[in-house]
């Protein structure tokens, strides 16, 4: 049996005379039974402006409200979300009651689709909401019994407005806490802007919304979170971004309450020290999960079923193939990161302690198989891979460095172990709780982390690093290993009183890097071939400096991150 319960208010109900308060209650198989009507006195209840819309389904279902849908998502933990049907924004979000939405701008792509052709429609346990342009299709989707709205985003166009993200805007006095890192780009009532219009000073701390990024290889589930009226989370689930750009080692924006409103991202392209051409095609399925205290663990979300919703684009573990392997040549102590690229998608999986790994599945095609020592690439190979099949793909690090005369760092492709490395990620290189930026090194004697893990043109120009050789090596060669340029900055190295040339310009991300908390560029290396004679027994001096032709104050100076650096003889 299956009753379909109408209750029609009186006039005083409601401030619109004739709206219908439509109750859905579906309980078996049948829909022959016919509406019921009953009229209930203006006390019984209302609807404050704040609800989703004046017609309430219970139960999973849709209904239309002026030109809006309203999904009931039928879910223990009730959720009903408001779709415009003019431009796809998200204008409510009511979970256990409580209004999460932002209620002076929308949850959407971008900064908005402007317009959008928006159809719903509902098979079985699904409600699917189509949102079409001339370049862009988004798909929202309900999942019967699920407090989840769940996504996917095609495009065959870059956004003009240069990225591709989905903000939700949320309630800031429901959800002012970020997950996992905290206050760090909590940037409401700042009292200064520090740089541009993205890093600012909020409680004598330097805050960013960037500051709240993970390598993508490591991401989790990132959320936002508060406890009054009750503990309620918001969570961003992001399974594969196999059609974002920027390798396993990319990282972006995931949260910012900017004290209006408190954002929830996924930026699945942007800018923000980019270093691959953006991918066309699918991004996604993602989620946007609500929950009372639990936090959804990535390895266990299963998104599968979009493969029967009609997602353009969207290709199914079936259709798919994967690559396996062993890795070979990694010392100890470093990670072991295989990833996978050509023009259409990316995938990444870290090989076990015996260098054995296995990708995810993989759309077909052919692949550019590269295998890191944690961050410093070592080797490559190409790969193709083929529906329902698992390819074999062995590769061996390439890298036989010689035995250096001194080392400073790892060749790991990071600036971890520098000074202010271990806080760079989480605040602006001017923080007062960063360490001095030093200029001067004593091989031999200075602690690793006394080297500067940067060097900023108006800063700390010219670091010196003093070493002693028992014996003149002759000819040398004096490699400098960097992850991120800025402003065309590049070493200018000096050998006592001998001048290395000038390198060329590296290639130009045109984005901030470091002081976003950024340091994966293109890893530039950089040889400088030291004449016999240059180095001598006894003391000796290495200098550094930027060089470039552009300028700038403080640390939007030229500045490169230093890897690691070493001396070899010739």
């Amino acid at each position: 049996m299956s009753i379909l319960l109408i209750i029609r208010s009186s006039p005083a109900v409601s401030a619109s005379p004739g709206i219908d308060f439509l109750f859905w209650l579906l309980t078996a198989r049948a829909r022959a039974t016919p509406p019921r009507w009953l009229s209930l006195p203006s006390s019984s209840f209302s609807c404050s402006p704040s609800s989703p819309s004046p017609r309430l389904l219970l139960g999973f279902g849709y209904s239309f409200n002026g030109n809006n849908i309203v999904v009931n998502a039928g879910s223990a933990n009730p959720l009903y979300f408001s779709v415009s049907r003019s431009n796809c924004d998200i204008n409510s979000i009511r979970y256990r009651g409580h209004e999460l939405q932002y209620q002076s701008q929308g949850t959407h792509i971008g900064s908005g689709l402007g317009s959008a052709n928006v159809q719903v429609t509902q098979q079985n346990n699904y409600i699917k909401i189509t949102c079409e342009t001339p370049t862009l299709t988004h798909y929202l989707v309900a999942r019967q019994g699920d407090s989840t709205i769940y996504m996917a985003t095609h495009i065959a166009a870059q956004p003009s407005i240069g990225e591709l993200r989905y903000i939700a805007r949320l309630n800031s006095n429901i959800l002012p806490w970020e997950h996992p890192f905290g206050a760090v780009s909590i940037t409401g009532g700042s009292s200064a802007t520090i740089e541009g219009s993205d890093v600012f000073l909020v409680n004598g701390q330097t805050r960013s919304k960037f500051y709240s990024s993970e390598r993508y290889i490591d991401r989790g589930v990132h959320c936002v979170h508060g406890n009054n009226p009750e503990p309620i989370h918001a969570c961003m689930v992001i399974p594969q971004p196999e059609s974002s750009s920027g390798g396993p080692f990319f990282r972006d924006i995931e949260t910012n309450n900017g004290g209006a409103f408190t954002a929830l991202y996924n930026y699945m392209n942007s800018g923000h020290a980019e270093t691959e051409p953006y991918r066309m095609g699918l991004h996604g399925p993602y989620a946007l999960t609500f929950s009372r205290s639990g936090i959804p663990k990535l390895r266990e979300v299963d998104l599968s079923f979009f493969a029967h919703l009609g997602i353009r684009g969207y290709v199914p573990d079936h259709a798919r193939g994967r690559v396996s392997g062993n890795a070979w040549g990694i010392p100890s102590g470093h990670q072991m990161v295989v990833h996978w690229y050509n023009n259409e998608a990316q995938y990444w999986t870290y090989a076990n302690s015996n260098g054995a790994f296995t990708s995810p599945p993989m759309k077909p095609g052919t692949y550019t198989q590269v295998l890191y020592q944690t961050e410093y690439k070592v080797a490559e190979r190409q790969v193709s891979v083929w529906s329902g099949g698992t390819a074999w793909a062995d590769i061996s690090s390439t890298y036989t460095p010689a035995q250096p005369l001194f080392q400073i760092g790892r060749f790991d492709g990071q600036p971890f172990g520098f000074r202010n490395a271990d806080k760079f990620l989480r605040m602006h290189p001017s923080d007062h709780r960063m360490s001095s930026w030093t200029r001067t090194f004593n091989v031999g004697a200075s602690h690793e982390g006394e080297f500067p893990m940067a060097v900023f043109q108006a800063v700390n120009n010219n670091v010196e690093m003093y070493f002693h050789l028992n014996s003149a090596p002759g000819a040398a060669v004096f490699h400098v290993s960097t992850t991120l340029s800025f402003a065309g900055a590049r070493p200018h190295v000096r050998v006592n009183n001998w001048s290395g040339p000038i390198p060329p310009a590296p290639r130009n991300i045109n984005s901030r890097g470091v002081t976003r908390g950024a340091y994966r560029g293109w890893g530039e290396q950089y040889y400088v071939d030291i004449p016999a004679g240059v180095l001598v027994a006894g003391r000796n001096t290495i200098t550094i400096s930027a060089a470039s032709g552009s300028s700038g104050s403080t640390f939007l100076s030229p500045n490169f991150v230093f890897d690691a650096v070493a001396l070899y003889r010739r």
